[in-house]
């Protein structure tokens, strides 16, 4: 049986809204549209579950009409929600403000989805190889705590992946290193990489990163249209991304996750499974919604195109 995708992270209820500009503070501009998708922890299961994985959803979920439509969606993938339902209070929201350039702007409710515990995390049942998955916006209250206490009791052949989030960095110190000592795969953008790690550019931030991790453990640092590089097995590579015109980024750097943990999952080495992950991120960019990642089958074609 092939390594599962478990991600732990917050499945909220995207509320995206296309405006043309930000208003000024205490100001108030007209949107030309707004959607409600499934998001967050979600995005990253989609893509993995389309690339071929089998995934489950260990987080938290509430009872009412956000909590509907994040089972709803995950359930229509097949994807496994385990932890049972919050009754007393609703999965909560991020609007997503969504201007011409792409560029986005988040407010994010906390509600149901922060709602864990060990014992719900652990109805996930992580066995040996399993993916899984850490967001740095779960290291905030109220759900570091029980994330961590679970983390630490996890079997040493369960695969620890953080992705850590802008948030990562305002962590202290004595917090980080708490969590980089359980991380076996960094997956983060180059600014989250570079500030971490204390290197500028793919490559370099990757091996600086990597040398704050345990011993084996792989760096990948993502770079949007630039692409990724990993590093892994004491080798740098630094794999080429695929330029598009983008329409919504929203979801773009968890689509790219969500493929690499299916393509190593699927036992793709680390540069081919990049690759796999620069196109789908590739691809998501020119759809809209974070819920639009691609198929296997679709990231094949992308890539046949490009030789």
């Amino acid at each position: 049986m092939s390594p599962r995708v478990i991600h732990t992270a917050q499945a909220l209820v995207d509320v995206v809204v296309e405006v043309p500009a930000l208003p000024r503070r205490g100001g108030n501009v007209m949107a030309a549209s707004s959607a409600r998708y499934a998001g967050g922890a979600v995005t990253i299961l989609l893509a993995a579950v389309r690339s071929g994985a089998q995934a489950v959803h260990a987080g938290a979920h509430g009872r009412g009409p956000n909590g509907d439509l994040v089972r709803e969606t995950l359930a229509a993938e097949g994807i496994s929600l385990p932890s049972p339902v919050v009754e007393d209070l609703d999965t909560g929201v991020c609007v997503v403000l969504v201007e011409p350039s792409a560029e986005r702007t988040f407010v994010t409710t906390q509600e149901a989805e922060r709602r864990i515990t060990p014992e719900s995390l652990q109805t996930s049942a992580p066995v040996a190889g399993d993916l899984v998955c850490v967001s740095g916006y779960s290291l905030l209250e109220p759900t570091r705590n029980p994330l961590l206490t679970w983390l630490e009791s996890l079997p040493d052949d369960a695969v620890v992946v953080l992705d850590p989030g802008a948030v990562f960095a305002e962590l202290d110190d004595s917090l980080r290193a708490r969590v980089v000592a359980l991380t076996d795969v960094w997956t983060g953008n180059a600014e989250e990489s570079e500030d971490y790690g204390g290197a500028q550019g793919m490559g370099p931030a990757a091996e600086a990163v990597a040398a704050k991790l345990k011993p084996g453990a792989v760096a990948v640092v993502r770079d949007g249209e630039h692409g990724c590089a990993v590093h892994a097995d004491g080798v740098t590579t630094v794999v080429p991304g695929y330029p598009e015109q983008p329409v919504d980024t929203n979801g773009a750097g968890d689509t790219h996750t969500g493929v690499l943990l299916a393509e190593r999952a699927k036992g793709a080495a680390w540069p081919d499974a990049c690759r796999r992950a620069n196109a789908a991120g590739a691809i998501k960019v020119t759809r809209k919604g974070p819920t639009s990642a691609p198929t296997a089958a679709e990231i094949d074609d992308y890539l046949a195109e490009r030789g």
